[in-house]
């Protein structure tokens, strides 16, 4: 995550709503220019849930994020304040921006859906492990992780816990295992036909798809992962948690809370006796944020490069258009990373 957030204040927040609503104040309902109703999304991965299950229905999609914008730094114009409290539904990630919690939590949105309570979130660390290394079968044990059954990860001496502010200090990165996914999905389907009951039989169409696509994409990654030579795959971003736990894998994150940050000697040292001991030949960075850390990283290790995306945005360097097109391209990055045939 950027630690470098620009919040907007309560006071600002405040003056840019009630700044937006006073211009607004002519308008009955929750309808853009075009007379449609408004779904707005905090960033990317809210928007494709809800552009799925909405499909052709006459309802309006918006995101607050826009394209190529690192979700975590998102600063709020009076304008976008706005289309909250006009929104229909607002669909956000408490514990993710927090700029965009303080705004929604002051909007007056009649339908204000927070994707964390859909799904249950837990704690990660920088260093986040789905199994023990000693005597495990590398074939099946991606599913052997019950619900609530899962193991935490630790933290490294004088590293950061990847905390990224949620209510309960959970990671909210759900979105990067599809089954988690999938059940955020069902809930929003749920809120979204609450707001528009003519919808109903559609959005749960949709949903029922949408789900099926999911499921598929996790028997996917099962079958692509099995048969690796090793489990451990580092990151400049700690957001894989809950990949790495339904896949049986272990994520090391080379600083744990910023993308940006540079890693320190100590930590360097240490991802390079990791690397040595379990056999890793990559080192992962991300589309959306800086990846000096990554290529400093390589360079001490003489380790390999590589793209592993967490989906908080797409833009034209993210290798595919869509959520289930890069959740493939870094399912094929870490079969090769990870050795599996």
């Amino acid at each position: 995550m950027n630690v470098r957030r620009r919040l907007l204040t309560g006071t600002a927040i405040a003056g840019a709503t009630a700044l937006s609503l006073g211009s607004l104040s002519a308008c009955s309902g929750a309808s853009d220019k075009d007379g449609k109703p408004q779904v707005v999304a905090s960033f990317y991965p809210m928007e494709f849930l809800a552009k799925q299950i909405i499909g052709d229905a006459d309802v309006r999609v918006e995101t607050l994020t826009k394209p190529g914008v690192e979700p975590h730094d998102l600063e709020l114009k009076p304008r976008q304040v706005g289309d909250l409290s006009k929104a229909d539904v607002v669909v956000y990630l408490k514990g993710l921006q927090p700029a965009v919690d303080e705004a929604v939590g002051q909007s007056e949105a009649k339908h204000k859906v927070d994707a964390a309570t859909l799904t249950s979130l837990e704690k990660h660390g920088a260093s986040e492990h789905g199994h023990e290394h000693e005597g495990h079968d590398h074939g099946d044990e991606g599913h052997d992780h019950a619900e609530g059954e899962r193991e935490g990860g630790h933290e490294h001496e004088g590293e950061h816990d990847h905390d990224h502010g949620g209510e309960a200090g959970g990671d909210p990165h759900v979105w990067l295992d599809p089954t988690k996914y999938a059940e955020v999905a069902k809930g929003l389907n749920t809120k979204l036909a609450e707001a528009y009951p003519d919808h109903e039989a559609d959005f749960q169409k949709n949903t029922d798809a949408l789900v099926t696509k999911l499921t598929a994409l996790d028997k996917e990654f099962t079958a692509g992962l099995k048969n690796r030579t090793t489990d451990t795959f580092i990151t400049t971003h700690a957001a894989f948690g809950y990949l790495a736990e339904r896949y049986g894998l272990d994520q090391e994150g080379i600083s744990g809370v910023s993308p940006e940050a540079e890693a320190s000697p100590a930590r360097i040292k240490e991802i390079q006796e990791i690397a040595k001991k379990e056999k890793v030949s990559t080192v992962f960075f991300e589309t959306l944020a800086s990846n000096k850390g990554a290529k400093t990283v390589a360079e001490d290790t003489g380790l390999k490069t590589g793209v592993l995306d967490p989906i908080e945005g797409i833009n034209d360097k993210s290798k595919g258009d869509d959520y289930f097109e890069v959740m493939r391209a870094n399912l094929a990055a870490l079969k090769q990373a990870l050795g599996a045939r």
